[in-house]
């Protein structure tokens, strides 16, 4: 079981109209998390054109990253090659699949490049299938029920959120292997 687990901030919703803020990852081999193969960044928020863009207050408030915070740090036209070679096409995994991939894709396509991943795989869709009577399928609810604790000040911000990621990728993946 070899996997990239990652994460993202994001300035909101909208692959077209936000930008990212900060990138985290760590990879799985053979079936552990391997902290050493980690890849972690604040990134510059920029427009779709390249133009600079402001975390908004609401953002800000949710992840805690600044406007100061990423004012020196790499745009995400510098950033996205170095990550695109650290996934080097292994399958993927992120806590609601559908928006980190997608802030992936429109990013990729932006800078000409590709985002193709070997496979998604979705923690979301994972918990659902595990606790099928369960209404909330959020990560902090799946780290709850799994007995996983965020590292202080780790919770909605990228790395922090991939390592309990990670660790609810394995026990979903062995609860639904013995089931």
């Amino acid at each position: 079981m070899n996997v990239v687990v990652f994460d993202l901030e994001t300035t909101g919703l909208s692959p077209e109209r936000d930008g990212i803020v900060e990138i985290g990852a760590v990879r799985i081999v053979d079936g552990q998390v391997d902290e050493a193969q980690r890849y972690e960044t604040l990134v510059r928020p920029t427009t779709a054109d390249g133009d600079a863009m402001l975390i908004p207050w609401r953002a800000e408030k949710v992840h805690g990253i600044s406007n100061d915070m990423v004012r020196a740090s790499p745009t995400i036209h510098e950033v996205l090659p170095e990550f695109l070679e650290f996934v080097n096409g292994w399958p993927v995994v992120a806590h609601n699949i559908g928006f980190d991939a997608g802030f992936m894709r429109a990013n990729a396509a932006r800078a000409g490049l590709n985002w193709n991943p070997q496979a998604e795989y979705c923690t979301v869709q994972l918990s659902r299938r595990a606790f099928p009577r369960e209404r909330a399928h959020n990560l902090t609810v799946l780290a709850e029920r799994l007995g996983l604790n965020f590292a202080p000040g780790g919770r909605h911000r990228s790395f922090g959120d991939v390592q309990v990621t990670a660790q609810a990728y394995l026990r979903l993946t062995e609860l639904l292997r013995k089931a």
